[in-house]
């Protein structure tokens, strides 16, 4: 399958504003909408907002990065990811195995969010690094099922406008939980202001119990000896590897987003250090940052649509790098509200742009049969590497180099990938490792 030209052949199919508008008001874009909102507030909790509230609790830069390593649980979400597509839940399988595991996942979200709430961080920084653990492995789960229940739910034509959906969701859940938890914060102490966002769960769940189970969901016969589920554990990575290119595809979901996530997961040190208030980061980072995300969303969808696959992610690539380019640029000036406000405009329309059509790229790789499974695979290793590097280097490296470099050495590290990918265009290779759920024909039952 071509994948420019499949997209394009869908996308030549709208005519008009109503024909271009449309889609987002289908079902399926509306619940991707529902279920990012979902996604996006345990990120922030222990992204940002955590970030936050440990420099304003006194802690050095090396202890705050590390707390970085949270996210590291969600890289770790392939080992299980499994257990989500093929076990069944008692009594509540009867709602169907997306549904069930929806409800379970959201419920222990938001039991780990209220957890995290009641610890002290400056009392007890051990038990906070546990709460935080923890937010991270129920926010994992939690998005091994709802990825897996959007790309089920979305049809072929609808990845494009469905990634973009979910990411205006995940953008607004993730920038409502984090202006929620410092509004609150500031009045009531961090403990209430963590406690009222477990409420961001439950658009997904109800999403789910409202829609019920996919169609799209292709279901695997089901495994009853010890070989046969062994062969259900390791049967998704087995297709995956097996098609053409899948590990240079895998290199590339691996190296591509390094120096963007490294970048991201610091911007929240230079704004303390740099002096910003809580209500100048509210309103920059928070309320500035949310609106340009959502533009950057709206021309990724367009691009998507009209450039095609290929040539939208390479742009995407390009500019998530440049990017970091403005914060080097915002650390040499100082404390500037309109340095502040640009920095955080460009980084928030490239991330916006980037998070649809990388998706819808990555959503696309994904058979049916194995979409959990496969899509936790895919979106564990495309921040891995960076997580990792955030977690044990980048608050030495920030002490020891300073800002500007760092950022400057963030934007290199973009390099591998934008080259891999181009290399990746030229020779097919983005063509020939296409998954079925990028693909317009039906897919038969697997057969034991």
């Amino acid at each position: 399958m071509d994948a420019d030209s499949s997209v394009e052949r869908r996308g030549g199919g709208h005519r008009g504003i109503w024909g271009a508008l449309k889609p987002y008001v289908e079902k399926e874009s509306l619940a991707a909408f529902l279920l990012g909102l979902s996604s996006g507030f345990p990120y922030a909790m222990i992204g940002a907002t955590l970030t936050t509230r440990l420099a304003q609790d006194g802690v050095d830069k090396k202890t705050v990065t590390a707390f970085t390593l949270a996210f590291l649980v969600y890289n770790l979400k392939v080992f299980w990811a499994w257990i989500i597509d093929g076990v069944r839940l008692p009594v509540l399988h009867r709602l169907g195995q997306r549904v069930s595991w929806m409800l379970v996942c959201g419920i222990a979200v938001i039991a780990a969010v209220i957890n995290l709430a009641m610890v002290d961080p400056a009392s007890n920084l051990g038990a906070t690094v546990l709460a935080a653990v923890l937010v991270g492995a129920a926010g994992a789960s939690f998005d091994i099922v709802i990825d897996a229940y959007r790309i089920e739910t979305l049809k072929p034509y609808q990845l494009g406008t469905g990634s973009g959906m979910s990411q205006y969701g995940w953008r607004i859940g993730s920038a409502g939980a984090g202006a929620l938890a410092l509004v609150v914060s500031a009045r009531w102490g961090w403990s209430a202001g963590y406690a009222v966002c477990a409420i961001f769960a439950l658009p997904a769940m109800l999403t789910a119990f409202a829609l019920g189970e996919p169609e799209r969901r292709k279901v695997v016969v089901e495994k009853r000896g010890v070989s046969e589920v062994w062969a259900s554990i390791v049967g998704p990575f087995i297709e995956f590897f097996q098609r053409h290119g899948a590990f240079m595809v895998l290199a590339f979901i691996l190296v591509h987003k390094i120096g963007d996530t490294l970048a991201n997961l610091t911007f929240r040190l230079l704004f303390d250090d740099l002096g910003f208030t809580n209500d100048e980061i509210a309103i920059y980072d928070v309320g500035l940052g949310f609106w340009a995300y959502l533009i950057g969303v709206f021309i990724g969808g367009v691009a998507y649509s009209r450039l095609g696959l290929k040539r939208s992610v390479m742009i995407s690539l390009v500019l998530m790098g440049v990017s970091n380019l403005s914060f080097a640029a915002l650390a040499a000036a100082g404390h500037s509200n309109l340095g502040m406000a640009g920095s955080i405009g460009f980084e928030n329309i490239a991330s916006g742009y980037g998070g649809v059509v990388v998706i819808a790229y990555f959503s696309a790789l994904c058979d049916l049969r194995f979409t959990a499974s496969q899509y936790a695979l895919i979106s564990a290793g495309a921040s891995v590497v960076g997580r990792s590097l955030t977690g044990t280097t980048a608050g030495a490296l920030i002490e020891d180099m300073g800002y500007v470099n760092f950022y400057i050495l963030t934007t290199l590290a973009a390099l591998p990938g934008i080259v891999l990918f181009w290399w990746m265009c030229r020779t097919g290779l983005v063509d020939e490792a296409m998954g079925s759920a990028g693909e317009e024909g039906p897919q038969a039952p697997v057969e034991d």
